[in-house]
């Protein structure tokens, strides 16, 4: 039996094609947190009209290319600077930490359909028919490493951090796990790949009309009256009244988001004003990179996740077949992939322009509007959703 028989036996199949997903995905993402670093420096000097980074390119070429190289330049420093440790740190527990930190983030990212299909090999890493509760339970870990910093840390100003982190994820994940629940009722699945064939075919949920039937075929002929003819039968009563709660639902899930990855208006637990840097306060070197890819890497992972159960995964706008036509499979599943990370994207710009245009919220405003707002608005929107689908049905 040669090599290549071996590698296609089902079991070892699975084994290779999953680890061969795992290393691209990881060297992907881990590509977008660096650069994403380097679009929120850019976006925020252009906010505030100044420059940003502009300087780090090629070595020795003099070539600048708008400093793109900054990232690498920044990864580089972190992993040569000195790790200095304080004398009366819990050292295990501090060591842990920015690993706990960072890890689940990345565990996040096995569960999400990321494409449609490479070579007839569907493109997620592990396909789970309860994903969503594999992301609310690896997602919520990341806590632990953030509380454990702040303890371990023995410093009045980690430990106010680690407890802001810790009564903000309880406040956020109660309304963040609530608000996913008319996903799952009308779609009447937890695993993530059926929930986006879901919106292919019957539109996104945020969207309330969706062209039903509508391919690029029909775009490239150019009749008009085909084409709004299938916006026609996309547009009905019943998806409107879907789209009340689902809109509902995914403004609940956005901004409950920036509370559970600590992004500004509601990054308290770091908050250099009040607390200098909160949890990270006594961490430099790779023990700071790990909490600072940690946070960027939970800000890919939630746009992922919101990606997937609200803007139609890899599917393309508008269009429910995700068709190309003249275009081979390997490069349509290509694109596939290309449309979900260009979501991601965009979601990820969004993050960075709220970041430096909403001041952050008080202590107790933060806590307020888990409490007293989302949570109580999460539960009312189930029984919207509820009451809707008991009368389209």
């Amino acid at each position: 039996m040669n090599i290549l028989n071996v590698m296609m036996q089902p079991e070892v199949f699975l084994v290779w094609t999953s680890l061969a997903k795992s290393i691209g995905l990881l060297a992907v993402i881990l590509g977008l947190v660096s650069y994403t670093v380097y679009a929120e420096r850019k976006i925020c000097a252009w906010i505030q009209d100044r420059v940003g980074p502009n300087r780090t390119g090629i070595p020795f070429t003099g070539i600048r290319i708008q400093g793109l190289g900054q990232p690498i330049a920044d990864a580089l420093k972190l992993l040569l600077k000195e790790n200095f440790i304080p004398a009366e740190v819990n050292k295990f527990y501090y060591y842990i930490a920015p690993k706990l930190s960072m890890v689940p983030a990345i565990l996040v990212l096995a569960v999400l359909p990321f494409g449609s299909s490479l070579f007839g090999i569907p493109m997620v890493i592990a396909d789970v028919n309860i994903g969503v509760l594999y992301v609310f339970a690896v997602s919520s870990l990341g806590v632990y490493g953030i509380v454990l910093a702040g303890w371990a840390s023995n410093s009045k100003y980690p430990f106010l951090g680690g407890i802001r982190s810790s009564s903000q994820m309880i406040s956020y994940e109660l309304a963040l796990g609530l608000s996913v629940i008319p996903v799952f009722m009308v779609c009447g699945t937890l695993s993530l790949p059926e929930i986006v064939l879901w919106q292919r075919e019957n539109g996104w949920m945020v969207f309330p009309i969706w062209a039903k039937g509508l391919t690029w075929d029909l775009i490239l002929s150019g009749d008009i009256g085909a084409i709004a003819q299938t916006f026609t039968a996309g547009f009905s009563l019943q998806r409107i009244l879907l789209w009340v709660p689902m809109i509902i639902s995914f403004v609940i899930f956005l901004i409950a988001m920036f509370a559970e990855t600590n992004r500004a208006p509601f990054d308290l637990p770091e908050a250099e004003q009040e607390l200098v840097g909160g949890y990270h306060t006594e961490y430099s070197g790779m023990g700071f990179a790990l909490f600072f890819l940690g946070e960027y890497a939970a800000m890919i992972a939630g746009s992922g996740v919101i990606v997937t159960l609200f803007l139609g995964g890899w599917s393309f706008p508008l269009i429910p077949d995700g068709s190309l036509p003249g275009i081979p499979g390997v490069l349509a599943g290509l694109v596939n992939i290309g449309v979900f990370f260009a979501k991601i994207i965009a979601l990820l710009i969004f993050f960075i322009w709220v970041r430096w245009t909403v001041p952050r919220f008080r202590y107790d405003q933060l806590m307020k509007l888990g409490w007293y707002v989302f949570f109580e608005l999460a539960l009312v929107n189930i029984f919207i959703a509820a009451f809707v689908l008991a009368y389209i049905k």
